[in-house]
């Protein structure tokens, strides 16, 4: 037995809400560690608020906790559940430090717990800096030169020695937070003292600015067996965050001698640490030398880790959860061949790239330079036999509108292309592909960039090949061998289509449709192959598949006995389409599986469980495009297609599917169309009889003008195909529809805009459902905390609804039965209402699962994605019993955020979207689960100090009694100017602190923030003036990045106050969700 028989039960951490730099990896990784402990026969029990993901579900952990993963709440659960071994390597930093917090508390000895895995001690030498240094001194590895400061002399002390330019880091944090570059004493003084309000302690150490990144994934197991699974290197050169860059595995820039080199360093370090299980480590090596430096040991799963198990085939997380029971390499089956050993390392006869997705135009003032702190929301993974056919397909994988490294048009225009290539911004990649265009060699662009000429002639080439293609006119005088290079270096037929047809956007469909026939005139066709973890040595026996254009054969048969479904998923993670809609892909998938079909996945985002290729019989990991899903069922040849689980993407391309007869499952794309597009659903409503704010569909600004006279300001303003509220705003003068005109106009060609009355004061009401035949199933009704004009995204959702009229709710039904009905809609839906006073209008209706789907589905505990799936599937599903839509408990659905990550951002929340996670907590009641919703998304109860700017008077009524609450429980109240007097006024005590602006003044906001004199920041934004506008901007941004809460709605503010006077943590209450 390598197990120790005394561990029975096993508590894993997970990592909360999805933000920037901890996302859907963590969901991958822990969900592979539970399945590998629930082998092993050990019951499992896991603490996660985020109520979206895979993990938290059913069949996967055996108890599951929606609470804070806080030393707190942890604690509680160990106390009630008594568990003998504790997992911290799967949920991110966040798991890491409640870890070591908890230990350092004593509280993992106090109750007998054994950490699995890695050792806590081992985890403290790679965290803290100084200790890392001096252990990898020890055994002769090299690392940057560097000092540690605990307040600002040392650091300046620091500088003196090591001599500019340098780099600040702060200790314990995640994805470069609060780390930074700096070239004199100036920079230095106010990048460190930000960096201090993250971390206790900093570091100042020398900077390697142009050196080459390199990562290796290693593992170890208890007998000290160690193997290196994958190795990778960034695109971009050191300084880039490598969650920011694109990486490329395997290296393909190494010579022999530096790869075996840094490899043998990366064994001697793992062995050194003691790790058990999986580690990462980060070298710096000079391009010019072969000299090195280690620059990071991350002693736990981390976001490489799932790319380097997508990327090979080799299950990271799952060997790491069995080496920390006990296992040996030696004594575990590979995954991919199932013949040889875990202990095999793997070889790659293909290139895979990883190229993040940036959501910056969501955000108001964004800084767009990319550097040392992360900023993407997601990332994709594109595998070709090439880098060209690799870093093609994954420019258009982002989807952010490029077709490619070229052939973008109107897409992309760069003006200052030296500034571009010089302070890299999210659009590097096309800056490059400008500057050849405009004449710049390989040599000046490595000059400027510092990125290895073996990636800019591989990028040369490509736009070379474009030049040849440009040259063509007709597809007639295309040459074969040019149209099979073409494709073999990732251009699509739409490039193609673009290049030598040079059509306009109007016949975009039939000019790619036309070069898609030619092509297989010529019989120039994709082949399908087989992700292979030893290039070929042992035969490989997975559906793990990727679609190039080098080859002859396929690696698999395709059988045609029309039992194979086909599940679109969601592409890249974005704000707005996240890991909900990874949960209903997987659980789609799994519904069809037990319904004995043969469950195929597209996907392409390494980061998910969607992409694991056991989760279905067959996965496809590739474009989610027109072009490649017709390539795919055209070699499937399905029963049918899934589009309604996988967000807008797939939902896209419904009509031009069907236009090509491939078979939809589910509600017709008819129906899909007659509901997305504004026209033709408005004109349905009208004939149903049900209401809906006024609008009109606008070509020219005079309409626009003549229509807000009709109905006056506030109106909002949107194009019609949108996901997550795109270039959707609310506009309150003629100035601002001015801006917002040109903004709309740019995001849909073919589609006018749509201008509509914007209703305030009024409550937003979701419903989801699921339907057969036009006839709901099941339901679920739930309501948004904040009045409408937040971003449903964003908003506080409660479930089931604690505060609407029951007669509201039977209308809700009632239009629900009927849209129903008219669309005949057969799968999942969502539709939006507004309601004011018992009047009730219909926002919008989506022919998809929502976001809110997988919290909605936990809390009543029916699963409507399995209901929807079987629907789709033609089958009869029983209605559920009535009783089981009223519950005695109540959810809470909490936005998380990650400002702090993007720096100058305001955080403000409006119709556009901008959160990045959420999570979801149970309680008896609506506070209790209010608070712990709040807690688990990053909010803490304030010791004394809160600052009130209130805002509109609307505001300033709401919040007093919240403030006299608070004066009550012997809180402290700081107020601005307005709402000062106002609380003076009705009694409520409080002290003034003057304007960001008034400088001279004292006690002024801005020093109360900077000198973290305040525990909580309550601001609601007011939109008049010019200098109210900047004031309000200055308290929240500085909020921000002094980590300080901040709330920015009355009515969540409000709730909030009630809930911390009315509960102490200690009183809620520690229950597993099965027990509710």
């Amino acid at each position: 037995m390598m197990t120790d028989p005394k561990i029975k039960k096993v508590l894993l951490l997970g990592s909360g809400a999805l933000k920037i730099g901890e996302a859907g990896e963590f969901d991958y990784s822990g969900s592979q560690a539970l399945k590998a402990l629930k082998e092993e026969g050990i019951y499992t029990v896991l603490i996660n608020p985020n109520i979206a993901t895979i993990q938290t579900s059913e069949e996967i952990a055996d108890k599951i906790y929606f609470l804070p993963v806080t030393p707190f709440f942890v604690e509680e659960v160990i106390k009630k559940e008594q568990p003998e071994g504790i997992m911290l390597a799967f949920g991110g930093q966040t798991a890491l430090n409640c870890g070591v917090s908890l230990h350092k508390a004593g509280v993992l000895e106090k109750y007998g717990l054994r950490v699995l895995g890695t050792p806590v001690e081992a985890i403290m030498e790679t965290e803290d800096r100084e200790l890392f240094a001096r252990m990898l001194g020890e055994i002769g590895v090299k690392t940057p030169r560097s000092m540690a400061a605990v307040n600002m002399e040392g650091a300046l002390a620091a500088a003196e020695e090591l001599g500019f330019p340098l780099i600040i880091r702060a200790a314990y944090t995640l994805g470069g937070l609060g780390s930074g570059f700096c070239s004199n004493g100036q920079e230095l003084r106010e990048l460190a003292a930000k960096a201090f309000t993250y971390s206790p302690q900093i570091l100042v150490e020398e900077s390697l600015k142009g050196w080459k990144e390199v990562e290796y994934e290693v593992v170890r197991d208890r007998f000290d067996n160690c193997i290196t699974v994958c190795n990778m290197e960034n695109f971009d050169p050191l300084w880039i965050h490598t969650g920011e860059g694109i990486v490329v595995a395997p290296s393909q820039t190494l010579t022999n001698a530096e790869y075996h080199k840094l490899r043998a360093i990366a064994i001697q370090i793992i062995r050194r640490v003691g790790v058990v299980g999986e580690c990462n480590v980060q070298f710096a090596l000079d391009p010019a030398s072969e000299d090195y430096r280690v620059i990071e040991v991350n002693a736990r799963l981390s976001r490489s880790s799932a790319l380097a198990s997508k990327a090979t085939g080799y299950p990271l997380a799952f060997v790491a959860a069995k080496l920390g029971l006990g296992y040996g390499l030696h004594q575990l089956k590979n995954a991919v061949t199932r013949e040889t050993t875990a202990c095999f390392e793997p070889a790659l006869d293909y290139c895979v790239v990883k190229i993040p997705r940036w959501d910056l135009s969501k955000f108001y003032g964004v800084s767009r330079t990319i550097g040392s702190s992360m900023k993407s929301v997601g990332e994709i993974m594109a595998i070709g036999r090439t880098f060209e056919e690799a870093i093609q397909k994954g420019i258009r994988m982002t989807g952010t509108g490029m077709h490619g490294f070229v052939a973008n048009r109107e897409e992309i225009t760069i003006e200052a292309i030296e500034e571009e290539l010089a302070h890299p911004t999210d659009r590097r990649i096309f800056a490059i592909a400008e500057a050849f265009h405009k004449g710049y060699t390989i040599d000046e662009i490595h000059d400027r960039t510092r990125i290895d000429r073996w990636f800019l002639g591989k990028l040369h080439q490509i736009f070379a090949i474009r030049n040849q293609l440009l040259a063509c006119s007709t597809l007639e005088a295309l040459p074969p061998e040019l149209l099979r290079d073409a494709k073999q270096s990732g251009f699509s037929d739409f490039q193609i289509s673009r290049l030598v047809l040079k059509g306009d956007n109007a016949h975009v469909e039939e000019n790619l449709l036309r070069v898609r026939e030619y092509r297989k005139q010529l019989g120039i066709l994709p082949v399908v192959r087989q992700i292979d973890t030893l290039a070929g040595e042992y035969p490989a026996v997975t559906n793990y598949l990727y679609v190039t254009y080098h080859g002859t054969q396929h690696d698999v048969d395709f059988t045609h006995d029309g039992r194979s479904v086909i599940v679109l998923g969601s592409g890249a993670y974005r704000i707005g389409s996240s890991v909900e809609f990874d949960w209903c892909s997987v659980n789609a998938v799994k519904s069809i599986h037990k319904q004995n079909y043969r469950s195929v996945m597209i996907n392409y985002n390494p980061e998910t469980v969607s992409t694991d290729y056991d989760t279905c019989d067959r996965l496809y990991f590739d474009e989610l495009s027109f072009e490649r899903v017709l390539d795919i069922t055209e070699l499937e040849q399905p029963l049918g297609v899934v589009l309604s689980v996988g967000g807008q993407i797939p939902n896209n391309l419904a009509m031009k599917l069907w236009r090509r007869k491939v078979p939809i499952l589910g509600t017709s794309p008819e129906n899909i169309d007659r509901a997305e597009d504004r026209d033709k659903f408005s004109s349905l409503l009208d004939r149903l009889g049900v209401d809906q704010p006024r609008w009109a569909k606008l070509s020219t600004t005079g309409d626009i003008r003549r229509f807000i006279d009709q109905v006056g300001y506030p109106v909002l303003i949107r194009p019609s195909y949108v996901l997550s509220g795109a270039a959707m705003n609310v506009v309150a003068n003629d100035e601002q529809l001015e801006y917002f005109l040109n903004m709309a106009a740019a995001v849909s060609k073919e589609h006018p805009v749509v201008v509509s009355e914007f209703i305030e004061q009024a409550k937003e009401i979701e419903m989801d459902a699921v339907a057969s035949n036009g006839e709901i199933i099941a339901y679920a009704i739930s309501e948004h905390v904040e009045f409408a004009g937040v971003h449903s995204g964003d908003a506080t959702i409660v479930f089931p609804p604690q505060k609407l009229y029951v007669e509201t709710i039977r209308r809700v039904k009632k239009i629900s039965r009927k849209i129903a009905g008219s669309l005949q809609i057969t799968g999942p839906f969502n539709i939006q209402f507004l309601a004011r006073d018992n009047d009730i209008k219909v926002i919008e209706c989506n022919l998809r699962a929502s976001r809110s789907f997988p919290f909605v589905s936990k809390v009543m505990k029916i699963n409507l994605i399995d209901i929807a799936a079987r629907v789709m599937l033609g089958q009869h599903v029983d209605k559920p019993d009535k009783s089981l839509f009223e519950l005695d408990y109540v959810g809470v659905k909490a936005p998380q955020f990650s400002f702090a990550r993007l720096l100058n951002a305001d955080p403000v929340l409006g119709v556009d979207m901008a959160s990045t996670g959420e999570v979801g907590c149970i309680g008896e009641n609506y506070y209790e689960a209010i608070l712990k919703a709040m807690l688990s998304v990053g909010y803490t109860i304030p010791e004394k100090n809160i600052l009130i700017s209130s805002g509109p008077s609307r505001s300033k009524v709401e919040l007093l009694a919240s403030a006299r609450m608070l004066r009550e429980r012997g809180f402290h109240l700081y107020a601005t100017e307005g709402t000062h007097r106002y609380f003076m006024d009705h009694g409520v005590e409080n002290t003034l602190l003057h304007w960001p602006d008034e400088e001279d003044r004292h006690p002024n906001t801005i020093e109360y923030l900077t000198s973290k004199k305040i525990d909580l920041v309550i601001n609601i934004p007011k939109n008049f003036t010019r200098r109210e506008l900047r004031n309000g901007y200055q308290i929240r941004r500085s909020a921000i990045d002094f980590n300080i809460p901040l709330i920015t709605n009355a009515r969540v503010a409000s709730a909030f106050v009630y809930a911390i006077c009315k509960y102490a943590p200690e009183k809620l209450a520690i229950k597993s969700w099965d027990e509710y």
